[in-house]
């Protein structure tokens, strides 16, 4: 029987080389994987403010009745609910009726801060819609813990922020009750319609 005279397989020197491409690779995909990362968690929660707000201006026509938007840091706004300008969680408070004996009526609450660590954000702590979803000021809301929607604040602007991202976002609400995410690092236009005005 014949001996063959060389064995099929990898040789050290191969394997050496295929490891040393692969760490290079990887070395050049993770800086970019990680700001990819924290760009989706400032998308997360502009998608998370922009459904609250929408949720409220939404709740606002249903009920024919004005109603607040809070960011609060409570996690259980339906008993506790503090206003907060950088708030980690939203509240929508159906605002009380002169003629009413309860104070505002608690209808749902999100989070912010759980889908995204460390994301700042800024912006005014209560935004009040009417009874046509349109932006109104109101200096008393009647909501325990949420006392003005303040009118410098129409339309409110919220900035969505983290270090180390290169993509920041903006969730605007126009005075006629639109609410939209846009990007600030880019101008409204036609070529470009995720821009900020």
């Amino acid at each position: 029987m014949p001996r063959p005279d060389r064995y099929s397989g990898f040789g050290l020197i191969e394997l050496m080389v295929t490891i040393t491409l692969l760490s290079i690779l990887m070395a050049l995909a993770v800086p970019s994987m990680g700001a990819w990362i924290r760009n989706n968690k400032i998308r997360t929660v502009a998608d998370s403010l922009q459904n609250g707000l929408r949720q409220a201006q939404t709740e606002a026509l249903r009920r024919s009745r004005q109603v607040v938007f809070s960011l609060t840091n409570s996690t259980a706004p339906q008993t506790s609910l503090t206003a907060t300008d950088d708030g980690r969680n939203w509240s929508i408070n159906v605002v009380k009726l002169l003629t009413d004996d309860n104070n505002g009526v608690f209808v749902a609450s999100g989070v912010l801060g759980a889908v995204g660590s460390d994301v700042q954000i800024t912006g005014p702590a209560a935004v009040c819609f009417n009874s046509m979803g349109r932006l109104v000021a109101n200096s008393n809301t009647q909501v325990s813990g949420s006392t003005s929607c303040d009118a410098a604040s129409i339309p409110p602007t919220y900035n969505i922020t983290l270090p180390g991202a290169d993509r920041p976002l903006r969730v605007l609400v126009a005075l006629g009750g639109q609410v939209r995410i846009c990007d600030p690092n880019r101008s409204l236009s036609s070529g470009q319609p995720d821009g900020c005005p």
